[in-house]
């Protein structure tokens, strides 16, 4: 080799490095954004990133695009690990082209795809981008389409996490919606199929890029994204913790880690968390870090239908995904957006082999014009069937409610579901005594001399005989009545046993969920 072949070399790995130049840099982290190179230090373990298609350009002629050529072309691609674990990885550079999508720079993000699912490990995306390159035309959409079936071919055989770190517009915020995981970073980060120009243009209605797409928006509204972090520091360092918890692959096992935390312990305040009163709220969360290893819970979708909760903990040092009724948000109830926020979860658990812990207070599906308008018959009809589909392991327990064909949707033996336990307080019913009483006992009560009263003696005597698990004990609906304090060993030791669970289902192209 020459020494004048390794003098070029030098200039186009520096060029490379530079991207677009000191001058747009300091415009990136004058906007409080990091360099696509800086993104990546911070995500990946230290000196672990092994860069590939560094040199690669574009092949673009006109509008004088021939005169403006910098390797790697607005897109860092390559490998690396995240504690110790290999990941595929891009980063779009918005300091080259405005991190533009040209032919080039999707035949970059294909390859790293292609080669994560080959290889059987994750892919994530840093997606800080301008949209297609406009000086290339339909060029640049083949792109985005070419990276759309990829999508979808990784789609339940290796997890893919975006993050959406700048503008995301148009047709390139189809391939983050395909993905598993979506970060956004506060004040900084939009997603919308049209900006605030256009909508304006055509509806006559003003919005604001933030509240038409930002991170709150997305995370709280329309619940496109998972999380919204406080900037590209948060964003990374959670999509890291992610990470810890999930398979490389459909057909790895979750990574497990020793647990300091005893399988058996007790917690004493779970006796005392669900109230007497059948009407008074309580956070489920406190159920969930009770029985967590360490308490500790990474939440996913928070701000989105907060009368569900889901997200991962670890128990006996091994990876769950939970799915919980919230009685301190709209009372648990069942809702259009909960549903599909469960049934997502559900199902990206049970591609990846990830166990599932179920917690039921549930009073039903929400009633009203607008959500069976909605169509709360078939968003609700998802949730059942993505619990009735999962194979993975299954344990639900019934804290307090579970009233109807909410009871039948949260995880019940009905649907395969491995062990069922249930609180002493736990009610399963049709529906709660109250109404249940107004209908069995309708003539009884108005014939009655003093109709209220009867009302609340009937009450009484329905709770007496009805609110409480041992009728769906009696017929094996529920497997045991435990105390509060005893969930996690129950839990640890249902999960343990169910560890190695094989389901059986029918020979099938696909199933049709009811999207």
């Amino acid at each position: 080799m020459s020494e004048d072949f390794r003098e070029r070399l030098r200039r186009l790995k520096e060029a490379s490095l530079a991207g677009g130049g000191a001058e747009r840099i300091a415009r990136q982290h004058q906007a409080g954004k990091l360099t696509a190179r800086e993104r990546l230090d911070l995500l990946l373990d230290a000196a672990s990133f092994d860069e590939v298609d560094q040199l690669v350009t574009h092949r673009c002629t006109d509008f004088g695009m021939d005169r403006q050529r910098i390797p790697g072309d607005g897109v860092v691609t390559g490998f690396g690990r995240i504690e110790g674990r290999p990941v595929a990885v891009f980063a779009q550079d918005f300091t080259v082209f405005g991190g533009s999508l040209s032919e080039a720079h999707a035949e970059k993000i294909c390859k790293i795809m292609d080669l994560a699912l080959k290889f059987g490990i994750p892919v994530i995306g840093l997606n800080d981008s301008g949209g297609a390159r406009i000086q290339e035309g339909v060029v640049s959409l083949g792109g985005y389409a070419d990276i759309f079936l990829r999508n979808t071919l990784c789609s339940g055989v290796i997890p893919q996490i975006s993050a959406i770190l700048g503008p995301c517009a148009g047709g390139a915020v189809y391939s983050p919606a395909i993905t598993d995981f979506i970060f956004m970073a506060k004040g900084s980060s939009y997603m919308f199929v049209t900006g605030p120009e256009v909508i304006r243009t055509v509806t006559h209605e003003e919005v604001t890029m933030e509240r038409l797409g930002g991170a709150t928006t997305h995370a709280q509204i329309s619940g496109v994204a998972h999380f919204a972090c406080e900037d590209d520091v948060d964003t990374l360092a959670r999509i890291r913790r992610l990470v810890s918890f999930l398979p490389l692959n459909n057909a790895a096992d979750p990574p497990s880690r020793p647990a300091d935390d005893p399988p058996d312990r007790e917690s004493e305040e779970l006796d005392r968390l669900v109230p007497a009163d059948p009407n008074r709220p309580y956070d489920i969360k406190e159920l969930i870090r009770a029985v967590a290893d360490g308490g500790d819970f990474f939440e996913v979708h928070e701000l989105y239908a907060r009368n569900i909760v889901v997200g991962f903990v670890r128990m006996a040092g091994r990876p769950v995904g939970v799915v919980a009724n919230q009685p301190a948000h709209l009372a648990g109830v069942l809702d259009i957006n909960a549903s599909d926020k469960g049934a997502r979860f559900v199902r990206f658990c049970d591609a990846f082999n990830i166990p599932l812990l179920i917690l039921e207070d549930v009073p039903g599906f929400m009633p009203g014009v607008e959500q069976e308008h909605g169509g709360i018959i078939r968003h609700g009809a998802k949730l059942l069937y993505a619990l009735a589909e999962a194979t993975v392991p299954k344990v639900t327990v019934i804290t307090r409610k579970a009233y109807g064909g909410a009871y039948c949707v949260m995880g019940s033996k009905h649907i395969r579901t491995d062990f069922n336990f249930a609180y002493p307080t736990a009610e399963i019913a049709v529906m709660g005594s109250q109404g249940a009483v107004n209908i069995l006992y309708r003539r009884e009560i108005e014939s009655a001399a003093d109709p209220e009263a009867k009302r609340a003696e009937l009450i009484r005597q329905y709770n007496d005989a009805f609110a409480n698990p041992l009728s769906a004990a009696h017929r094996g609906f529920v497997d045991a009545i435990i105390e509060p304090r005893h969930t996690r060993r129950r839990v640890v030791q249902a999960l343990a046993l169910a560890a190695n669970k094989r389901d059986w289902m029918p020979a099938k192209k696909h199933g049709n969920i009811p999207l």
